[in-house]
């Protein structure tokens, strides 16, 4: 194992339950920028500051806003919430409720999430994504403490520590108009920047040994070991899923590897594989040249009889792109060439985004 005494460890309840999330269920303070920041967010805990936590997808933002409750002593729950989860014209609902009647469906009265978490701790993850007019409304339920429900004229009291969370810079969504500058003081009272896993490569190994002691349980297989040429292609990877690509990999590598030892060849790692594949079909290809490594790739999947080649690689190159832009469709499309239409077509196609029009509140992804 490579954890050591000062190591602390975060994981998610009922991970098991949220395997389609995208979202980091398991965080480890053992690099020394890691355990730089949990002293930081044990100071803030216990304070009623809202804090705004900055940090790419899947680098255990939702996990960090749990700490924070954990530590602060507030006696009521903890309510994970989206914002990006919900339509334009159910968000008012969602938020803080609505009488029977307030809008078509509505049958019967129903709290929301701010009265949910009355007494602890409400995460708003992907805060970004709340349109400007809620963003006023929110503004003043953090004021004035007391929320109204849709529908009604009854303002009711609030007792909510407020946990935001971004993986966008809201400075230039301020200055692009997009977030209101009054708005972004109140949230970032105290602000917390997680990095990103590559920029703390002493959380990689225990990770790792976190994870295979995680799924050969549930594999029921002995845990293997993990050889020194695989560690250290998962300590140089540079990781663009964070958290929860390290997982996804660990995962995969023990359902592949055998005779007990996790090797490279185990490893799902799309930059080094190709790389990999590269060396060794066409060995003379220059340093750097993406498009070689990826023709070698292709051969060897043709080599193999690979089954559902052009959909697989069609999906692969959707799905690496929109992690590689942290979700953003708009640098998706523009990285790939192609209209922001027809990306989004392709995502739903392959499951990547759900319908933009769903009115359910989702688990918050960090």
């Amino acid at each position: 194992m490579h954890e050591s005494n000062t190591a602390k460890l975060l994981t998610l309840p009922n991970a098991g339950q949220g395997a389609l999330s995208i979202r980091a269920k398991a965080l480890i303070f053992h690099d020394i920028k890691s355990l730089r920041l949990l002293r930081q967010v044990e100071l803030i805990a216990p304070t009623e500051a809202n804090v705004l936590i900055i940090g790419e997808t899947g680098t255990g933002k939702e996990l960090v806003a749990r700490h924070i409750h954990t530590q602060s002593g507030r006696n009521g729950p903890f309510v994970a919430v989206n914002c990006g989860a919900f339509s334009e014209n159910m968000v008012e609902a969602e938020l803080f409720g609505h009488e029977a009647g307030a809008f078509t469906g509505a049958q019967q009265a129903r709290a929301g999430w701010f009265e949910a978490a009355n007494g602890g701790t409400l995460f708003l993850d992907e805060v970004g994504d709340l349109p400007l007019a809620m963003q006023v409304k929110l503004l003043r339920v953090l004021q004035e403490r007391q929320v109204v429900r849709l529908g009604s004229r009854k303002p009711i009291a609030v007792d909510v520590r407020l946990v935001a969370a971004t993986n966008v810079n809201l400075e230039k969504a301020v200055q692009a108009g997009h977030f209101r500058l009054d708005l972004y003081y109140r949230l970032n009272v105290a602000p917390v920047e997680l990095p990103a896993l590559r920029e703390r490569p002493g959380d990689i190994l225990p990770l790792v040994d976190y994870f295979i002691d995680y799924y050969r349980q549930r594999l029921d297989i002995p845990a293997p070991r993990l050889s020194k040429e695989a560690a250290a292609e998962l300590v140089s990877y540079h990781w663009p899923g964070n958290i929860r690509e390290l997982e996804n990999v660990v995962h995969f590598a023990l359902i592949v590897s055998q005779n007990g030892v996790i090797s490279p060849g185990d490893l799902r790692l799309p930059g080094i594989a190709l790389s990999r594949a590269a060396n060794a079909v066409t060995p003379g290809c220059a340093d750097g040249d993406g498009f070689a490594a990826v023709r070698a790739g292709l051969r060897q999947l043709l080599d193999e009889d690979t089954p559902e080649v052009y959909e697989r690689i069609e999906k692969l190159l959707f799905s690496t792109a929109f992690e590689y832009c942290r979700e953003n469709q708009v640098r998706t499309a523009k990285q790939l060439g192609i209209s922001r239409n027809i990306l989004r077509t392709q995502l739903k196609r392959f499951g990547l985004i759900g319908d933009s029009t769903a009115d359910t509140p989702a688990a918050a992804d960090a």
